[in-house]
């Protein structure tokens, strides 16, 4: 019997409030959990220290206090933990904590490459000194990873475009969805939603999940959801992910949907299941994204899916979702009442779950964490 091999699965302070993230580390640690038996994972996350906090409170001392804990105390903090026999950053822009690490036997998962683009690409995204010499700390644990996972092929070769790192020390393993997210009924987490969103009947809800930074396009979205309403009275806006901000809201009155729009937190995943199972259609017109995970919940939930029509939602989602033919508000909203048309047959709607169903056995929590188990292998075979 081989041994049990111990792996640091190394968290996002949780005080950082990054729902992305903080799953993407629950997962790894659930896949290594519950089907790779020859590992034992344990979850690595320290307390944030409270310093600026105390002093200045407010966002001013949250983001001094990240600053200092991320590059200072959570070195600290892993150095004087237990050794283990390998460690797994589950958040890229968490990199420099490899050099606290046996950098031989650490893996580090690069969701997408936005938290580097100061360096690697500096006119583009131009950047004060202090803030680029911070993130080249970052990029080069990264560098000094034995090997780093990417969600998607996009995002692998982007790495591999800008020569962060040589092919073989990169590889592809796409998330899964977390188990949570079905298709079947769940009574008590269909109520939950029912008592927050109301009833669905007589109802046409367009369903959004995630944040409402620059490149969700949450403007185009309200736009084209704007420019849809004439045509279908019952369509509103769902929006899972906190409330929008002032900018947004503004445009949400000026185009006279406020009252459309329910905005609802991030939700326990069994609640944020159900509401991906009641969506007419989900709806993700994001202009860069790493991967997509709300589209692998989605398709696990048995959602119609109308997403930006990105490289890296075509690998992810395939022909299971629907693309729109332009790119502005009005290829939206035309797209957007094409599909709530089509869908209103049970015949073709039952073809789209059935389509989106199979799509996502492809990111079952099993064949993620045997992806995870395969770099494991290369990485201890040549540490």
């Amino acid at each position: 019997m081989h041994p049990t091999l111990s792996v640091g699965v190394v968290c996002d302070y949780a005080e950082e409030e990054w729902p992305s993230m903080d799953l993407a580390a629950e997962l790894l640690h659930a896949g290594l959990r519950d089907h790779a038996p020859g590992y034992a994972p344990a979850l690595l996350r320290p307390r944030m220290p409270r310093v600026f906090r105390r002093l200045a409170g407010g966002r001013t001392g949250l983001n001094a206090d990240r600053l200092l804990a991320r590059h200072l105390a959570y070195p600290r903090w892993l150095r004087r933990h237990g050794a283990m026999d390998l460690y797994h950053v589950a958040d890229h822009s968490y990199a420099q904590l490899v050099h606290a690490l046996p950098a031989e036997r650490t893996v580090v998962t690069c969701h997408d490459l936005d938290a580097f683009r100061s360096v690697l690409d500096p006119t583009a995204q131009p950047r004060p000194t202090w803030f680029r010499a911070m993130t080249g700390r970052v990029l080069s644990g990264l560098r000094a990873a034995a090997h780093v996972v990417c969600d998607s092929d996009a995002v692998h070769a982007e790495l591999l475009s800008y020569g962060v790192l040589p092919p073989e020390r990169v590889s592809t393993v796409p998330l899964p969805a977390h188990p949570d997210f079905a298709a079947a009924p769940d009574a008590a987490a269909d109520a939950e939603a029912a008592r927050l969103l109301g009833p669905v009947e007589g109802r046409v809800e367009l369903l959004h999940v995630g944040s409402t930074i620059a490149r969700k396009r949450i403007p185009l979205l309200l736009r084209a959801f704007a420019e849809l309403t004439p045509v279908v009275p019952g369509a509103r806006l769902v929006r899972v992910g906190g409330a929008l901000p002032p900018e947004q809201r503004r445009i949400a009155a000026e185009h006279g949907v406020a009252d459309r729009i329910v905005e609802l937190p991030f939700l326990d995943r069994k609640t944020l299941a159900a509401v991906y199972r009641r969506a007419a259609l989900v709806v993700y017109p994001s202009e860069r994204e790493g991967f997509g995970l709300p589209l692998v919940e989605a398709m696990a939930c048995g959602a119609p899916i109308l997403a930006a029509d990105l490289t890296v939602f075509r690998e992810v989602a395939g022909d299971a979702a629907r693309y729109p033919a332009r790119d502005d508000a009005d290829g939206w909203a035309e797209a957007m009442a094409d599909e709530i048309d089509r869908l209103a047959s049970p015949e073709n709607r039952q073809t789209a779950r059935d389509g989106v169903l199979r799509r996502a056995e492809r990111f079952t929590l099993s064949t993620y964490a045997s992806g995870i188990v395969d770099v494991y292998a290369r990485v201890l075979a040549e540490s």
